[in-house]
């Protein structure tokens, strides 16, 4: 299989990227306009593979996307390219619409285009894969059976409604013009190669670093945790196998609250490089809470287990082992990003 895949270089990306070239025998294009969260590292253990290409390509750019289509002849399309943190959401929400809206729209356009060129037999083959969130679901109280893919769309910042928008766009060009796609929407995700200003690595960082660990509000509010490459595992299976008009919720059971998982990372690294201050957990600091911060999030992915074969292989507790030890050794990454594109700041907390 050919695969076209946006946003390669990203965190979600790259690790799909990996996981297509280490373990498949596909061929994949990776279009990626590298914007601030992008790195080249996060490939460079694939990029020589015959298998693997890149295209530095804004997926709002029409002509150069019927280009690569034309040139690149892929079997099938995942979309992952989006702006993806909601704090930069709530400061600067444009660049959410155009990328996450308008770039859907326009790569579904080009996408149609080609497969229109196709013969009937490439055209019933072909797909169209949208990743999408969780969050445009809404929130869920305490008590609340978890999301599942007919769960009402309830979004409630920014990001997650232009990523709603994307998804009803994608429905829409399946039921008007016959489009294969499909959508499958996934709970938190955290492993290698996190950009450091999601909770996860920016703790874990913070942490290493003896700074403080910022929490919002008291810490109660429950994601559910996916670690990246069993994500990764499960988009290529629903690549291959997945129907047209379908969604796929995809998740791996692991719910906690953010507190708790602020107090594991720092017991974890207390026990891997022990601090002589004392315990890291020290450290913590509850600040003021995002506007708008929905209370709790988690998928059954029972229909996706079922329909594609797939089930999470990390428990929390293995996973974040795996991620923090990543950190550890890859201080040289992180170092170079908090010196030149993030520093660790506070994002998101515009008046309302």
């Amino acid at each position: 299989m050919r695969i076209l895949l946006t946003g390669g270089c990203g965190f979600i990306g790259s690790a799909v990227v990996r996981h297509i070239i280490g373990a498949t025998e596909h061929s994949v294009l990776n279009v990626d306009c590298m914007t601030y969260a992008a790195s080249p590292e996060t490939v460079a253990a694939v990029a020589s593979s015959d298998r693997y290409q890149f295209a530095q390509v804004n997926i709002t750019d029409g002509p150069a996307l019927a280009k690569l289509f034309e040139d690149f002849r892929p079997d099938a399309i995942m979309h992952l390219a989006a702006e993806s943190h909601v704090d930069r959401s709530i400061d600067g929400p444009d660049v959410f619409i155009q990328t996450n809206v308008v770039g859907t729209y326009t790569l579904l356009e080009a996408a149609r285009g080609y497969w229109q060129t196709l013969d009937e037999t490439a055209r019933k083959a072909f797909r169209f894969h949208h990743i999408s969130t969780d969050e445009v679901f809404g929130a869920l109280e305490l008590d609340d059976p978890p999301f599942t893919e007919t769960t009402p769309y309830d979004p409630r910042s920014p990001y997650s409604a232009s990523k709603a928008s994307s998804d009803h766009l994608v429905r829409a060009w399946y039921h008007t013009y016959g489009l294969p796609t499909f959508v499958t929407n996934t709970t938190n995700n955290y492993g290698i190669w996190h950009f450091p200003e999601k909770l996860i690595p920016l703790v874990t960082i913070n942490a290493i670093e003896g700074k403080e660990l910022p929490v919002y509000g008291k810490g109660e509010n429950v994601r559910d945790w996916l670690f990246v490459e069993d994500h990764a595992e499960a988009l290529v299976k629903a690549v291959e196998v997945g129907k047209p008009g379908e969604t796929y919720a995809i998740g791996a059971r692991q719910p906690r609250t953010n507190l708790e998982v602020v107090k594991t990372i720092c017991a974890v690294l207390d026990e891997l490089v022990p601090d002589p201050a004392g315990p890291r957990e020290r450290l913590i600091r509850f600040v003021t809470d995002r506007p708008g911060h929905d209370f709790k999030y988690e998928i059954d992915p029972t229909h996706a287990e079922t329909e594609l074969g797939w089930k999470a292989k990390h428990n929390f507790e293995s996973g974040i082992r795996r991620t923090i030890q990543w950190y550890l050794d890859n201080r040289d990454w992180w170092e170079a990003i908090r010196s030149r594109r993030y520093t660790g700041e506070r994002l998101g907390q515009a008046k309302k």
